[in-house]
C-alpha cells in the first residue's frame, strides 16, 4: 500500500495551494483519507479527514473555513484545497489511509505518504 502526496511549495500569505494524495496499487475510496502536518518539535497534528463510504468531511479549528477535502474516485486521489494561507500553516504535510471511520487522530492511520512540503513566506 503505497500513498504519493504532491502539491506543496513556497507560497505568499493569502495564496492558494492544492495538495494531492494518490495510491498507486490499492482502491482510497475504501478507505478513509486523513491530511495532517508537522513542523518541527511539534507533535503531527491532524488537520483534516474525509470518510470512505459516507464521504464525511471533518476539520480541525485551525484550517475550518480555508480548508477543504475532497475525493476524485476515478484519479483515485484524494486533494486538499488550502486557500488563505498564513505562515502558520507552513509544515510537511502527510496524507494517511485507514479502514473504517476517518479521524484526525494521526495515531489510527496505518498507511503514510511521504511528506510534502509547504512554506508560506513573504
Amino acid at each position: 500500500v503505497q500513498l504519493q502526496a504532491s502539491g506543496g511549495g513556497l507560497v505568499q500569505p493569502g495564496d492558494s495551494l492544492t495538495l494531492s494524495c494518490a495510491a498507486s496499487d490499492f482502491t482510497l475510496d475504501s478507505y478513509a483519507v486523513g491530511w495532517f502536518r508537522q513542523v518541527p518539535g511539534k507533535e503531527r497534528e491532524g488537520i483534516s479527514c474525509i470518510g470512505s463510504t459516507d464521504g464525511k468531511t471533518y476539520y480541525a479549528d485551525s484550517v475550518r473555513g480555508r480548508f477543504t477535502v475532497s475525493r476524485d474516485n476515478v484519479k483515485n486521489t484524494v486533494y486538499l484545497q488550502m486557500n488563505s494561507l498564513k505562515p502558520e500553516d507552513a509544515a510537511v504535510y502527510y496524507c494517511a489511509a485507514k479502514g473504517g471511520i476517518a479521524t484526525l487522530s494521526p495515531t489510527q492511520y496505518v498507511y503514510w505518504g511521504q511528506g510534502t512540503q509547504v512554506t508560506v513566506s513573504s
